[in-house]
Formats: C-alpha cells, structure tokens, sequence
C-alpha cells in the first residue's frame, strides 16, 4: 500500500470521557500515548495493540494499515 492510498485521520474516542476527537497520525511510528484534549486522561494502547490509534481510533495507524497489505508494522 503506498502513502497516498494511506488513511491519515482517526477519531479517537476516550475511554474515560467518551469524547472523539479528530486527529491527524504519523505516517512513520505509532503513537504510544495520547492526552485527551477534554478531561486530559492520557491513554495507552491495549494490550497487543500497537498505539492508541490502534485501540481507541476510527481507523488504525498507517504502519499497521501498511501490514495488512504485507508490510511490517511498527
């Protein structure tokens, strides 16, 4: 999968608070903590995930949209 076809926003949902924020990923790491801009909770992936995108997001981050088309992830 090249970048261009890459998803590169998520709404991230807060576990704590409930609110979903749109919010641009990196296209070359995974994001491993996230502060919510609402109630300031800062998240961390579940486990087995590799970000907050992974686990909280609309869509996965682009390291791991890029493994599921046979690339490796973070």
């Amino acid at each position: 999968m090249d970048n261009a076809s890459l998803i590169l926003t998520s709404m991230l949902t807060c576990p704590q608070c409930g609110q979903a924020s749109e919010e641009r990923m990196p296209t070359d790491a995974c994001q491993f903590f996230y502060e919510c801009p609402h109630c300031h909770a800062l998240l961390k992936p579940k486990s087995g995930d590799c970000c907050v995108f992974c686990s909280y997001g609309s869509v996965p981050c682009p390291p791991k949209q890029q493994a599921a088309s046979g690339d490796h992830c973070c």
